[in-house]
């Protein structure tokens, strides 16, 4: 069930306690029909209460086209959204819906290691069942606050026996960054998810591993760069045949939306990529937390919630 540009309606089907903190949503379409193919890595937007719209990675099966499913924790000093699913989403509840995408795309690999931290499990769980099933060597080091806070801990760790690795942080304390790292072939692709130290902690270890070896997916935007440009610069939008001008003190997004031009977006931090733009001509300035450096070099795509002309003038294909 969908509306131009509104989203796709969806049902929630089945609702199960996944750890303590955590709940797990089976979403399917309220006609029962198939739902939209998506791949290891995607996540949908949930619009929920008083327009609040937050992103939850895909984390069953992607053969199974009748449902979409997501856990959620719940977050008690966050901005309402996890509070909303607990408190809100029951069997039978309605849910406005958009995508699937995916900025974490499971790349072919002979060899993976597959870090997580707390919630960061759910977008590797599919990307675990396709390396499996392709026959590749992984391996999974899964950290959280307690084990009865790690949800899926059980059945991975019955399923592929050694393979998983379960940091308690009561029992064990951190993950072993350095550790799980030191030693790890070239070619072994490392995809992470989790809090912030632990990217931070990971992204460092990995400075001298080959190129495009790590991937990443932040729930939180990166830390802003001291020195980013901030001067004004000429906005021209190719299909509405505008020419705005972008001031130091907004974002492309907010003078695009001012012109009348729509955008679908989201997060406004540069971590969702719902507003991605095709960039027609000129260098951006990107601030994001999703692009590699051979797609920020590229010039060829945007977010425009955040990221800036790096030039006078940007030509966009809005």
């Amino acid at each position: 069930m969908t509306g131009a540009g509104t989203g796709r309606v969806l049902v929630v089907a089945a609702r199960e306690c996944a750890a303590d903190g955590i709940v797990a949503l089976d979403l399917h379409d309220p006609t029962d029909a198939d739902l939209p193919a998506w791949t290891p890595g995607a996540h949908i937007d949930l619009v929920l209460g008083d327009g609040l719209v937050r992103q939850y990675s895909l984390c069953g099966d992607p053969a199974d086209r009748t449902a979409w499913r997501i856990a959620v924790q719940r977050a008690p000093a966050g901005r309402g959204g996890s509070a909303f699913v607990h408190d809100e989403l029951h069997p039978g509840t309605m849910v406005l819906s958009r995508g699937p995408r995916n900025h974490f795309p499971l790349l072919p690999s002979p060899r993976y290691l597959f870090v997580a931290g707390g919630i960061g499990i759910t977008p590797l769980l599919p990307m675990i069942a396709a390396a499996d099933a392709a026959g590749a060597d992984w391996e999974l080091a899964y950290g959280g606050r307690t084990a009865a806070a790690m949800a899926f801990a059980a059945p991975l760790r019955a399923a592929h026996g050694d393979r998983v690795t379960l940091w308690p942080r009561g029992e064990r304390g951190r993950l072993d960054v350095d550790g799980l790292l030191s030693g790890q072939q070239p070619d072994v692709l490392v995809y992470c998810c989790g809090p912030a130290p632990l990217l931070e902690a990971v992204e460092a270890r990995c400075a001298n591993r080959p190129a495009g070896t790590l991937h990443l997916e932040r729930f939180t935007p990166r830390a802003a760069v001291e020195a980013a440009r901030t001067e004004p610069f000429d906005l021209e939008l190719a299909a509405s045949r505008l020419t705005l001008t972008v001031p130091p003190e907004r974002s492309i997004l907010e003078v695009v939306e001012e012109a009348g031009v729509h955008v679908l977006m989201s997060c406004r931090e540069g971590t969702c990529g719902t507003c991605e733009t095709t960039v027609l001509a000129g260098t951006v300035d990107h601030r994001d937390s999703l692009l590699t450096p051979d797609e920020r070099a590229a010039h060829d795509t945007m977010f425009i919630c955040v990221s800036r002309a790096s030039g006078s003038t940007l030509v966009l294909d809005l």
